[in-house]
């Protein structure tokens, strides 16, 4: 496959996941996605934290898309720690986005990207999340994933991947006006958003620490696209 090509399934993958909700029941057919990229918001905060000895207790996704991670510190919480797993979430998607971008360089990796994410959501299914929707909708997306991985012509797999990553890298343009807002109401419950949390531990505006995620988001996914369509990146099926 040339560079072109790769660039126009990139397009194309792209394009769906931000026009197909236009469209007549589009919003239904990417309901699974949406899911999915708060899986990967969620599932950000909560290894954030368990990357800092916190305990991650639960991951709650919401019918209406949204959802919450609850993780407890064992002492009382730094605010440096605090606002490492708040920046965590909105971080999550743009980095899983740009590791299956990346991912797509080499036809080896297509499928084992594609069993690497079905495990992780099994996994976090099994341990993590605590709501009917995640455990009707993840195992799911996890089953479909592996029946792609198995059954699936190359050129299918690898747009699968492409798509997933798109669909993380951009789900930041889903999430714009949280992102930009100081508070939020999730679940019937007003919570900070993740970039107010952000001020309350760090003292700096939400709005400026949004535009340094949506920096940080735009330098990962960035070079994973410049790593993905690398000339010498192999040979492409």
């Amino acid at each position: 496959m040339t560079q072109q090509q790769q660039v126009g399934q990139l397009i194309i993958a792209g394009a769906l996941v931000i026009f197909l909700p236009q469209l007549p029941l589009g919003n239904y057919v990417l309901y699974p996605f949406t899911i999915l990229t708060t899986w990967f918001h969620e599932m950000g905060h909560g290894l954030a934290g368990l990357a800092l000895g916190w305990e991650f207790e639960r991951l709650v996704l919401l019918p209406d898309g949204s959802g919450y991670a609850e993780s407890y510190a064992p002492s009382e919480p730094g605010v440096l720690a605090t606002a490492l797993i708040s920046l965590g979430g909105p971080l999550g998607p743009s980095a899983i986005g740009a590791a299956l971008i990346a991912a797509t360089r080499h036809a080896r990796w297509w499928r084992p990207a594609l069993y690497a994410l079905a495990g992780m959501i099994l996994l976090s299914t099994l341990i993590w999340v605590r709501s009917t929707v995640g455990f009707l909708v993840l195992p799911l997306i996890a089953a479909s994933l592996v029946g792609i991985a198995l059954r699936a012509r190359p050129g299918l797999v690898r747009f699968a991947v492409q798509f997933l990553g798109v669909l993380g890298a951009l789900s930041m343009l889903r999430d714009w006006h949280y992102l930009f807002s100081y508070s939020a109401v999730i679940g019937g419950r007003p919570m900070l958003s993740d970039t107010g949390a952000l001020e309350e531990a760090l003292w700096l505006p939400y709005w400026l620490w949004a535009i340094v995620i949506v920096a940080i988001s735009g330098a990962m996914v960035g070079a994973a696209l410049k790593f993905a369509l690398a000339e010498d990146g192999g040979p492409h099926r």
